[in-house]
């Protein structure tokens, strides 16, 4: 490790002077010294780092020598918010402060985000021809005020609006972006953005935007300025969000928005209702109207079919082959494109043509989209059909209606566009191993061929911290009591701690049921009930759970991981079943015949590895602190019944000791047997 490494995170060091109670940990400075050595080598390194190690310090200082030393820029990427503000807010400012030689440090987003003053004023301006109710326009009313007001322009900082959608109107985008040529260029809030990113040392972005930019530079057409080295903390997102960018998704109720942006049938308004167009154009307009009629009729006949097939075939609607229902939509949606191109030519203002350009654009996306989801024209990739969330617009009984695609395999995209480019590449999160030092399921998984790898514990004292628990007296799932057991289980275990409950969940619909059983006796006992999916923002139900040290919150998917809860407000954790994924979701399927298609065994080289880790994930909501303690229960008997349920438990921090949980009824929390290992069954 350097001396100016060691100097900053050492007993004495500049950190320590100036942050109150911060204390050097091995466990840190072994990883700094790793993520150092990984930089100065171009090479590939993966930490898992436990709980308190203080990553983003063991990566931060190296990154930063290294910005200073060769004036070389680092990206660091995250897969939350929360992670993003605490390095942007805290982290990267106490290091700026206490080394004496500059850098700078850039929160990169999406262009999206900022707002456009030039097309604000516009829609301002035109906003009885453009907007429909009253709802729109006082959202209109809201973005102006706040424009006036806000310093970085970015939507983060916005108020609440009564209709979100119409931030489209107001927001930055490439298709209609006037340059140079903009009245508004000097003062624009995505440009000056840019010019920071343009000149930053360090970047800071989410993985959503590195992965974007990644998928575009196959076509030459990245945003991110060249970089030397790439950091990509929470790491175990990484397949996930690397392998939505490089597939495809069209959606119905994306389709329909874009069409009613352009035309509102219903209240004769819209984008194409405000174009100002040269003598001779008003036809063309026209024509363009009438297109896009033409493409709702031919929305309404696509998504219809593929409602239908997805009703008929069953299952979770996995496309096997290609062309399951005409594509009249394609066509529809080229026509239209070309009417644009048209209106384009025709308008009497650099604005108006920069409009029209950007929905051209995005009309011949969407034709694109649908041509190639439909002929399966994207390698690699499994397609499917999703059906759900919000009703249709018009009051139709039928739900939105997707056709979907997803890289099966990202490791080959990865080793191509990633790990084979002359950068350095560093990933950490507290779970990529399956067991400790055995990171081969994730490398795989990703493309990275032969990494570095770390292993370093948590300096946390879990023996003492943690009280995991192991109820073995649950029924198997398939059991027509199953619900109801859960449900018993739920609330006994809630009772022991008083609430402070995460209960986390594999299934939607297992926890809307196991919450419509329970919530009565929850509520009566004084426990607020907070549920995931009911209409109420995740970051929310999150701030809820803090204020009441009784509550009890029920989760899916995203809530067992970057989920951070500290003191006394969480104190237990409660697992209703190993996180195995549904084994017939189209990827999850596909990711196992390729396994199988390999010579390998599905079930332990990809639904087990998987599982661990998300279990993994689950386990650590509990300890985020050296002062938060509690304990973690496990209502499903596999853990302790089936030989592969030993991994699940190697797999945890060490000191760890399980109690099992035989009859509902036992006194649970003295002391129980020993836990002598899964049976051979």
């Amino acid at each position: 490790m350097s001396v100016q490494v060691a100097a900053l995170l050492g007993e004495a060091g500049a950190i320590a002077r100036r942050l109150p109670g911060f204390e050097p940990r091995p466990q840190q400075l072994q990883m700094a010294s790793a993520v150092e050595e990984c930089l100065a080598r171009s090479g590939r390194l993966m930490v898992e780092a436990g709980t308190g190690t203080g990553k983003s310090f063991a990566y931060l200082v190296p990154a930063i020598q290294r910005i200073l030393s060769h004036r070389e820029r680092v990206v660091v990427c995250t897969n939350t918010i929360a992670l993003q503000e605490q390095l942007i807010d805290k982290d990267i400012p106490l290091l700026n402060a206490v080394i004496p030689d500059e850098f700078s440090a850039v929160l990169v987003k999406g262009r999206g985000n900022y707002v456009s003053l030039r097309r604000l004023r516009l829609a301002s301006e035109r906003a009885d021809r453009l907007l429909g109710g009253e709802e729109e326009r006082h959202s209109l009313e809201l973005i102006e005020d706040w424009a006036y007001r806000t310093t970085d322009g970015t939507r983060s900082t916005l108020p609440q609006l009564p209709r979100e959608q119409v931030w489209e109107h107001a927001q930055s985008d490439a298709g209609n972006c006037l340059g140079r040529r903009c009245p508004n260029h000097d003062a624009c809030f995505y440009q000056a953005a840019r010019r920071r990113m343009e000149n930053g040392d360090l970047l800071v972005c989410n993985h959503a935007l590195f992965f974007s930019d990644l998928a575009l530079r196959r076509i030459g057409r990245g945003f991110l300025p060249d970089y030397r080295h790439v950091i990509l903390d929470e790491a175990h997102a990484i397949e996930d969000v690397a392998g939505e960018h490089f597939g495809a998704r069209l959606a119905e109720s994306r389709v329909l928005h874009l069409l009613r942006t352009l035309h509102d049938a219903r209240q004769h308004k819209g984008g194409l209702w405000t174009v100002r167009v040269q003598d001779g154009g008003e036809g063309t307009i026209q024509q363009a109207i009438l297109a896009v009629d033409r493409c709702r009729e031919a929305s309404e006949a696509f998504f219809g079919d593929l409602w239908r097939w997805h009703q008929s075939a069953g299952g979770a609607g996995r496309v096997r082959e290609a062309g399951i229902v005409g594509n009249a939509l394609t066509p529809a949606l080229s026509e239209l494109a070309a009417l644009l191109a048209l209106v384009r030519e025709r308008a009497s203002s650099d604005g108006d043509a920069a409009e029209v350009n950007a929905w051209q654009q995005r009309t011949a996306d969407m034709a694109a989209a649908a041509d190639a989801l439909v002929a399966q024209s994207l390698a690699g990739c499994v397609y499917w059909v999703e059906a759900g969330g919000r009703r249709k617009a018009h009051g139709g009984a039928r739900p939105d209606v997707a056709l979907v695609s997803a890289a099966v395999d990202v490791g080959p995209v990865l080793r191509e566009n990633l790990f084979g480019r002359e950068v350095s590449v560093v990933m950490t999160s507290a779970t990529l191993s399956t067991r400790p030092g055995d990171f081969r399921h994730t490398a795989v998984a990703l493309g990275c061929d032969d990494p570095s790898t770390l292993h370093v514990g948590s300096p946390f004292d879990y023996a003492n911290q943690v009280e995991l628990y192991l109820d073995v007296s649950m029924p198997e799932p398939s059991s027509p009591s199953y619900v109801e057991a859960l449900a018993d289980r739920v609330l006994r275990h809630i009772d022991e701690t008083d609430g402070g409950a995460f209960v986390l969940f594999t299934s939607i619909d297992t926890m809307h049921n196991v919450a419509e059983l329970a919530s009565h006796e929850l509520i009566t006992r004084g426990h607020p009930l907070h549920v995931q999916g009911l209409g109420v923002p995740n970051r929310l139900l999150i701030e809820r759970f803090r204020q009441d040290e009784r509550s009890v919150l029920f989760g899916v998917s995203s809530f067992w991981q970057g989920i951070d809860v500290r003191g006394r407000a969480l104190r237990n954790v409660i697992i209703t079943r190993l996180p195995f994924e549904v084994p017939d979701l189209p990827l999850v399927q596909a990711r196992q015949e390729l396994v199988q298609s390999r010579g390998g065994n599905a079930f332990m080289d990809d639904q087990l590895p998987r599982a661990i880790l998300r279990f993994k994930q689950g386990f650590g909501r509990l300890v985020r602190s050296a002062d938060d303690a509690g304990r973690v229960v496990v209502l499903d008997p596999r853990i302790a019944t089936k030989r592969y349920g030993r991994m699940f438990l190697d797999a945890l921090p060490e000191g760890i000791e399980p109690r099992i949980i035989r009859a509902p009824e036992e006194e649970r929390f003295d002391e129980g047997p020993s836990y002598d290992g899964p049976s051979s069954d």
